[in-house]
This record gives structure tokens, sequence and C-alpha cells, in this order.
């Protein structure tokens, strides 16, 4: 695992877009007020300065898979409980014990985490009391609503992937529902071609 250096300077993650879900029907639940979920994924073993410093402070993260090494999971934890899922690219042995798909609650709602959302098939994740499906794979940042569920995917946080963005999640959870926001990582982008 290559860990950058520390410093960041005055650098800080930046805000890419974020949205907001209130929790309607039956189902809403009581959430925690001002619990933090810190979401990260496609790490391939490069856990980035930009990426611990945009988890610091968060109450649980959710790692999405293709972690890379065990060693970027004991580095998250260091920062606050994890939750994570097998990737596609995580096949050693320190990942054999990791699930492919968890379902969990956290802070009064509840969360399926899977690397690569097409594993989940055409069924309705909100027909099973899902509020937030969160995923990875795609190294693409996304926040989409469908009804009440909320898909968060929080793009890749390791190595860059083409021209993609560099980023992580955090995911606010509240009495007024949830909110998601995408923070894109202060790194350099490589010149456009």
């Amino acid at each position: 695992m290559l860990v950058l250096p520390p410093p960041l300077g005055k650098r800080r993650p930046q805000r890419l877009h974020s949205t907001a879900m209130r929790q309607v029907g039956k189902r809403a639940r009581a959430a925690t007020p001002g619990a933090v979920v810190g979401v990260i994924s496609d790490t391939h073993g490069l856990l980035r300065p930009e990426a611990v410093a945009a988890l610091a402070g968060v109450d649980v993260i959710v790692h999405a898979g293709d972690i890379g090494s065990a060693a970027v999971l004991e580095a998250l934890r260091q920062i606050a409980p994890i939750i994570a899922v097998r990737g596609n690219n995580d096949r050693e042995s320190w990942a054999a014990s990791l699930p492919e798909i968890v379902k969990t609650d956290v802070g009064g709602i509840r969360l399926c985490v899977v690397h690569d959302i097409k594993r989940l098939g055409g069924g309705d994740p909100a027909s099973e009391g899902i509020d937030v499906v969160i995923s990875g794979h795609s190294h693409r940042p996304s926040v989409e609503r469908r009804a009440r569920l909320l898909l968060l995917n929080p793009g890749s946080a390791g190595p860059r992937r083409f021209t993609l963005p560099v980023a992580v999640a955090r995911l606010h959870v509240g009495p007024a529902g949830l909110r998601a926001e995408i923070v894109e990582l202060g790194t350099s982008r490589p010149p456009a071609r």
C-alpha cells in the first residue's frame, strides 16, 4: 500500500455537488441528529492524505470495495468504525472474509453496500426497506434519487482513472432526512488532451 505524505498545506477538499432527500412515508425513521457517514471506494491500495482529511470527524466509514489491501482498512479504522465490502479486485486472502453485499442500519437509516450495483439485479431495494444504496466500481462519483431511494457512488479515491475526479462522499443523516455530497479531493488533474 502506498500512503502519501500527510501535508495538505492550505488545500481543502472541495465540494463537487450535493443533493438532499427527505424521508417520506410510513417508513421514515428517527435519525440520530448530526450523524455523518464517510463513503469511500476504489482505493486500490492507495489511501491519499486528502481522503483521510475529507473523512476526518465522521461517525462511521463505508468502503464500497476494491480496497486493495488490509492496510487501507486498518488506516480507515483509525478514523472511525468501518463497514466494507469486497470488490472485484479484492482477491487476496485478507479479503476473503469481506462480504460482497452488506445491509445494515446506520443512524436510523437502512444502507445496502455493494461494489457493483449490477449485482443487486433488477429488484427494488426500497421495497426491502433500503434507504440508501452505496456502490463503487465505475469510478464515477454520483448522487441520484429514485423516489425515496438514494443511490450514492463516491467515485474513486485511489489512483486516477482517465480524467475522472478523485473523490469521496459524505452522507449526512439528520431529522430533515438525508443529504449526500461528493467531495472532490484536491489532487492535481492531468492536462487535457
